[in-house]
C-alpha cells in the first residue's frame, strides 16, 4: 500500500482503532509477504486474499480478459467467504472490483462505498472520446456502476460539488479526506518562494504551471518557483528550456520524505491540476499557513478554498490569469498574511478528529436506521 488512497484508509483505520475502539479488518488483494508500506495499529487484523491482480499489467489483452474473468471469480469466492466468516457490523469497499458483487454477499452487514476520484475521471473514460464502441461501452460500465452504487446502504464522495454529478443517487454523503499529518509549526512567509506539489503526470498540469511562470519570473527575479513530486521529470524539464526559464530560480524536484518542511520554506502555494477527485496538498499547505492561487479544476479547489478568503481560484487553466493572481499575490506581503490566516482557520476543518466524528456520525446513522428497518 504506497498510495494516497492507501495512506488516507490507513490515518483512518488507525483513529477509529485507537480513539473509537472499533474492531478493524483490512482485507486486501495484492503485496502478500510484502510490509505494509504505511505503519498500522497492532489492534487492526490484516487479511490478504493474495489475487494478484497486477499480474494483469504485463498480459497481452486476451490472456488479460481470460486471467481478469478468472480472478475475478477466486476474488468473489475469497471475499465472500471472509466476510461471512468476520460478521461485520460495517463492509466499506474502496469501490474497486469488489462493487460488482459485493452486494450479492449473504451477510448483515451495513454496506457503504467510498470514491477517492471524482465521477467524471472514474476509470478516465473520456466524455469526447469519438470512438463509438468506446463510449457505448463507457455507459453501459456506468449505468452499471450506478445501479450498484444505488444498492448500497452508504455512498461517500469527497466534495460537494462531485455530489450534483450522482443525480440518480439519494445515499449520498460527502466526507473530505483528512489531513494526513499534524502541523505545529507555520511558515514564516518571508521566503520568496512558490511551491507546488503532485506527480509528474498531465492531470496535474504542472506544464501550465511553467507557462505561468515563464510570464512573471522577468518580473518577479527574487521569487523562486520549486516542485516536488514523483514521475518523469523529463519532459518538463524541456518545457523549462523551451521557455527560456530561468533554472536558478524554477527548481524540478523528485519526492521527499520532508514536504512538511518544504511547505514551512515557502509562502505561496501554486494548484495547476486539470481536475482532481480532491486536491489533498491544497489542505496540506493551507495547514502549514500557505495561501493558495489554484485553477478552480473539477473538482476539489471549490470546496476548499473560499476566495479571497483563504486564497484565490482561477478559470480553470486560464494561464494568463494564474499569473496575474499569482505575481499580485507575490508582491502584496500584507495579502499573503491575510490569506494565511485564513487558511489556518479553514485547514481545521480537516483535521482527523473532525473528519473521523464526521464518519463516525454516519456510521451511528446507519446501524440506528437498520436497527428500526428490523424492529418493524
Amino acid at each position: 500500500m504506497a498510495g494516497g488512497v492507501e495512506r488516507v484508509l490507513t490515518l483512518k483505520a488507525n483513529y477509529f482503532a485507537e480513539h473509537f475502539g472499533y474492531d478493524i479488518t483490512i482485507i486486501l488483494t495484492e503485496g502478500k509477504d510484502k510490509p505494509l508500506f504505511y505503519p498500522l495499529s497492532d489492534k487492526i487484523k490484516v487479511i490478504n486474499l493474495n489475487i494478484n491482480f497486477e499480474e494483469l499489467w504485463n498480459c497481452s489483452f486476451f490472456k488479460k480478459v481470460f486471467l481478469y474473468l478468472k480472478k475475478q471469480r477466486i476474488y468473489r469466492k475469497k471475499l465472500s467467504k471472509e466476510i461471512v466468516r468476520l460478521e461485520p457490523d460495517f463492509t466499506v469497499s474502496l469501490l474497486r472490483r469488489e462493487i460488482n458483487f459485493i452486494n450479492k454477499i449473504k451477510d448483515r452487514s451495513i454496506k457503504i462505498g467510498e470514491m477517492h476520484v471524482n465521477r467524471a475521471n472514474y476509470r478516465n473514460f473520456e466524455p469526447g472520446d469519438s470512438n463509438p464502441i468506446k463510449k457505448l461501452f463507457a455507459e453501459f460500465w456506468m449505468h452499471n456502476l450506478v445501479s450498484d452504487i444505488k444498492k448500497l446502504d452508504g455512498f461517500v464522495v469527497l466534495t460537494k460539488e462531485d455530489r450534483e454529478s450522482w443525480k440518480e443517487l439519494d445515499n449520498v454523503d460527502v466526507i473530505p479526506d483528512p489531513l494526513p499529518f499534524k502541523i505545529n509549526r507555520t511558515s514564516s512567509l518571508t521566503s520568496k518562494r512558490v511551491i507546488a506539489v503532485g506527480r509528474y503526470v498531465y492531470q496535474k498540469g504542472f506544464d501550465l504551471l511553467l507557462q505561468v511562470w515563464a510570464k512573471i519570473e522577468k518580473q518577479n527575479q527574487d521569487w523562486e518557483l520549486v516542485i516536488f513530486g514523483q514521475g518523469d521529470r523529463q519532459p518538463y524539464l524541456q518545457i523549462v528550456n523551451d521557455l527560456n526559464i530561468n533554472k536558478e530560480h524554477c527548481h524540478l524536484f523528485g519526492p521527499t520524505n520532508e514536504i512538511e518542511n518544504e511547505y514551512l520554506k515557502s509562502s505561496v502555494f501554486a494548484f495547476s491540476s486539470r481536475f482532481e477527485g480532491f486536491g489533498m496538498v491544497l489542505v496540506e499547505a493551507m495547514s502549514c499557513g500557505l495561501p493558495c492561487v489554484s485553477f478552480d479544476c473539477p473538482c476539489g479547489p471549490k470546496d476548499i478554498i473560499s476566495d479571497g478568503i483563504d486564497g484565490l481560484l482561477v478559470s480553470n487553466g486560464d494561464v494568463i490569469q494564474m499569473a496575474n493572481k499569482l505575481s499580485e499575490l507575490m508582491n502584496n506581503q500584507d495579502e499573503i498574511k491575510r490569506l494565511s490566516r485564513g487558511a489556518l482557520v479553514k485547514a481545521e476543518n480537516y483535521s482527523i478528529d473532525s473528519i473521523s466524528n464526521t464518519w463516525k456520525s454516519l456510521f451511528d446513522s446507519l446501524y440506528q436506521n437498520k436497527r428500526k428497518v428490523n424492529v418493524r
